[in-house]
């Protein structure tokens, strides 16, 4: 949702590439590769990894952004690397790239499902209060990945972390 909210405020289109649906978004004299893997999101180092060679892009430089049950729904925090918190996206990319050592951007999703109903609840639609809440939070995310490319992840956590 947030890459889609940048492309369509920035004008791009994504294509259908290997791996994934990429996009190109220029900002302030940079270029961001917006990728969203097209592989089950368990298995989504392979894309990850595959366009980190492509385009020749270090792992410090690389910005994964993932919902996270663990935080409550409405914190936003960017890190410069970290475990994967259960979340097996992430398990997968650090396998993968053989490194936890990448920043990211976690969306909190809060917790309030059932024990047992975790997936569930992550593939869910959004509550009625939180999609009044959502183009903020989302506009948010996407301030915090312009300042990540532009005045680096140290900054960025300090002037944007929220909750």
């Amino acid at each position: 949702m947030i890459l889609d909210a940048l492309a369509e405020a920035s004008n791009i289109h994504f294509k259908d590439k290997r791996y994934g649906a990429i996009a190109e978004y220029k900002f302030k004299g940079r270029t961001f590769i917006l990728l969203k893997p097209s592989t089950y999101m368990n298995l989504s180092g392979k894309a990850v990894q595959y366009w980190l060679k492509k385009e020749k892009i270090p792992h410090e430089r690389l910005l994964v952004i993932s919902d996270d049950v663990s935080i409550p729904f409405g914190s936003i925090r960017i890190r410069p690397k970290g475990g994967d918190a259960g979340h097996n996206g992430l398990a997968n990319i650090n396998q993968i790239l053989g490194t936890q050592q990448y920043p990211r951007l976690r969306f909190g999703i809060g917790n309030e499902y059932p024990k047992g109903s975790q997936i569930n609840y992550v593939l869910s639609e959004w509550s009625d209060a939180e999609k009044k809440e959502l183009p903020e939070l989302i506009n948010h995310a996407i301030e915090m990945i312009k300042a990540f490319g532009t005045i680096g992840i140290e900054l960025t956590m300090t002037k944007y972390n929220k909750k």
